[in-house]
């Protein structure tokens, strides 16, 4: 996966523009590079502004062996109306873009390949794309800067708004000085998009920082990256801690939850009701409900909820902004299967301080080898002794885990793997290109992530290219055909359970090789209508290039008998663990949904995401069931998803790290139409003031479903 999602249609965006902003850049060509940060270059965009109004753009970006190419045009009219936009080429997996909008007068009509639209327009409105370039984001800050509030309405619905957070003075490699400034758009997707914009009357875009990922900045101005990451973290964190200090309520003194119908995670049953007591973020006792207290200094009446072990996605790849999506499904503990080594090692800190709403993160070191096909995080190695390097930076700080990737070298991998068995630390990974899973098994493998990997062990050869689309259309293409009742199958099976080989399938991510363009994702469909029109739109964009009804059908048989072999997994005693590899926190609840119609029951899926994430994270001790001494991670639920999966979106209130957080408050910062009604809230039983309901005034950053990065 890429590890910090770059996603072109998380910032896409079509703006109303002012012409003359554009006239003053007659006949220019705009320049941007886009710089991975190991310093790779990535991609670039060129943007030709002609005289008459007519920009041409091309845009093409490459990392981990995939990437969206597209050529783009858009012109302005008089008036400083957008009056026209195309855009052609494909998507990051492959699907063909094919996006088209027109505004004539009051009537404004467009067109892709997933949907279709036309409406009446009174007024300055801009249409927003569901893929473009960044050149559309640069229309969007010069029309934002001038329009009043700095708003503007967006086609087919909502507002789009611009705040300046910050400027700074930067130097080129040739002493050329120019003040740039920080800007935040607000009002599309699901949290801020930061970009820096270049200063004066009609500001355009300068560049765009992802930390910890890459960069895009205009030629000859590289340079000055890491000044410009370091002052849009600091604006960040500010934002960020507001953010924390609002939606998580610190219960201070002995908690007492009341009424709970407690799911014991190694039964995969629920009891008879409970009291729980917590104190300093760990639960001190579990008595039977009305049971005699001794005083608490807080009360929550679970009022007969059923009260879950805080839930484990185990494939994810966190960033600053995606933490309210984990808290808000009940989501604390996180395995973030591969990052930027600095920023995740600053998340940690920024979590354990309390500045940053996140879960707990246990991390899995990354470790990719060189290739024209190489993911840009981690630690990418050459030999045997930098991957040793590797792994002792990773176990000096504390990694359980390490993550073997596509291109790391196949003839040091057994070694590695030793080595990294020396240093206590399981292993897991991609199958590295050339080998099948049972070669990668037999030099030490503990873990297996994603089932296209389990399965491509029945399609690759020595030569078998898997470091680019191959990887997904490979399994899309002939896994339908399989016979998992023959030989080689169930000796296959039977040897992952016999050595206990973990598996992390993340069915939900995979979900989108058997997409129709025009149809909403599997995973997303349960989820869809909650989320704010613009969102709910991107749900229905194909990510795969699927040519006629015979391959749509072909590629559904195959992932119907990937969901199907997951379950045959299971039945024979193989641990599987649920992760995502996708929109954090709502498509775990898809991913056990999943496993359900593998054939699991709600309460074995329950376990998969409670038990088995803590025993695969090696935090049994600490985590993954509600008894005395371990952490109080709780979320209360208001159903019972032990009998309807479905339930398990109804999440009222979740404890962890010593505070209490309400889904429905981070629901309605986001946009987001509520599941449940009411949250069992806290009462301070004790002279100590109440706490603070809280809220939040600041968006959260934009987590862009559409253009999901899967491994």
């Amino acid at each position: 996966m890429l590890m910090k999602r770059w996603s072109m249609k998380r910032y896409a965006v079509l703006p109303l523009a002012l012409a003359a902003a554009f006239a003053a850049q007659a006949a220019t060509t705009t320049k941007y590079l886009i710089i991975a940060e190991n310093g790779k270059q990535i991609g670039e965009q060129v943007a030709e502004h002609q005289d008459d109004g007519l920009t041409k753009v091309r845009f093409i970006y490459k990392n981990n062996g995939r990437g969206p190419e597209l050529t783009e045009q858009f012109r302005m009219g008089a008036d400083g109306l957008m009056t026209e936009y195309s855009v052609k080429g494909n998507s990051t997996f492959g699907a063909v873009v094919d996006e088209r909008f027109e505004r004539k007068g009051g009537q404004a009509e467009w067109k892709s390949t997933s949907e279709q639209g036309k409406k009446a327009v009174s007024g300055p409105a801009g249409y927003l794309p569901l893929n473009s370039s960044f050149e559309i984001v640069s229309a969007y800050i010069t029309a934002l800067a001038a329009a009043p509030e700095h708003k503007l309405a967006l086609l087919p619905s909502g507002t789009l708004s611009q705040t300046v957070l910050d400027t700074l003075e930067i130097s080129s490699a040739t002493g050329a000085k120019q003040t740039v400034q920080l800007v935040a758009q607000t009002g599309v997707g699901l949290s801020p998009a930061f970009y820096w914009a270049t200063s004066g009357s009609a500001p355009r875009l300068f560049g765009v920082i992802i930390p910890g990922f890459a960069s895009m900045l205009e030629d000859g101005w590289q340079g000055a990256a890491p000044a410009l990451a370091a002052r849009q973290k600091q604006a960040e964190s500010k934002m960020l801690e507001s953010l924390a200090a609002k939606l998580q309520h610190p219960l201070t003194g002995v908690t007492l939850v009341r009424n709970a119908r407690v799911f014991d995670s190694d039964k995969a049953t629920v009891g008879a009701p409970s009291d729980i007591y917590m104190l300093r973020g760990r639960i001190t006792a579990v008595v039977p409900a009305g049971s005699p207290s001794r005083g608490a200094d807080n009360t929550i009446d679970a009022g007969g909820r059923i009260v879950l072990p805080g839930l484990f996605d185990m494939h994810g790849h966190v960033d600053r902004w995606s933490g309210a999506l984990n808290m808000s499904t009940g989501v604390t503990s996180v395995r973030d299967m591969g990052n930027d080594n600095k920023q995740l090692q600053a998340m940690l800190d920024e979590t354990a301080a309390g500045k940053l709403l996140a879960p707990q993160v246990v991390p899995a070191g990354f470790l990719e080898g060189e290739s024209p096909f190489s993911a840009n995080n981690g630690f990418i190695v050459k030999d045997l002794q930098g991957a040793k390097d590797a792994v002792d930076w990773y176990a000096q700080r504390g990694y359980p885990q390490l993550k073997i990737y596509n291109s790391f070298p196949k003839a040091i991998l057994k070694d590695t793997v030793a080595y990294a068995h020396s240093r206590g630390m399981r292993v897991s990974g991609h199958i590295p290109a050339g080998l099948r899973a049972q070669e990668a098994l037999d030099a030490g493998y503990d873990e297996i992530q994603h089932i296209n990997q389990v399965l491509l062990n029945f399609l690759v050869k020595p030569d078998t290219e898997t470091r680019n689309l191959n990887r997904f259309l490979l399994p899309a293409e002939k896994v339908a055909d399989m016979d998992f009742k023959s030989k080689p199958f169930k000796d296959f099976v039977a040897g992952l359970a016999k050595k206990q080989i973990s598996i992390d399938p993340t069915m939900s991510a995979f979900a989108f090789i058997q997409q129709k363009d025009g149809d909403i994702n599997l995973p997303y469909a349960a989820f869809a209508a909650n989320m704010p029109p613009d969102v709910a739109r991107s749900f229905a964009v194909g990510a795969m290039k699927i040519e006629g009804d015979a391959t749509l059908k072909r590629y559904q048989k195959s992932y119907a008998k990937m969901v199907e072999f997951v379950g045959i997994m299971y039945k024979a005693g193989v641990p599987i663990v649920a992760g995502t590899d996708d929109i954090p926190g709502f498509t775990l609840h898809s991913e056990l949904a999943l496993l359900v119609k593998a054939g699991l029951t709600p309460a074995q899926a329950l376990q998969v995401a409670t038990r088995n994430g803590a025993r695969y994270t090696r935090t049994s001790n600490e985590r993954g069931s509600i008894v005395a001494g371990k952490l109080a991670d709780l979320v209360l639920v208001d159903g019972d998803p032990t009998r309807d999966i479905a339930d398990l979106r109804k999440v009222s209130a979740v404890i962890t790290r010593g505070y209490v957080i309400y889904p429905q408050e981070i629901d309605a910062a986001l946009g987001i139409a509520p599941f449940v009604k009411d949250a069992p809230q806290a009462a301070r039983t004790s002279a100590v003031a109440e706490i603070d309901g809280g809220g939040n005034d600041g968006a959260l950053r934009r987590i862009d479903a559409t253009a999901r990065q899967r491994d």
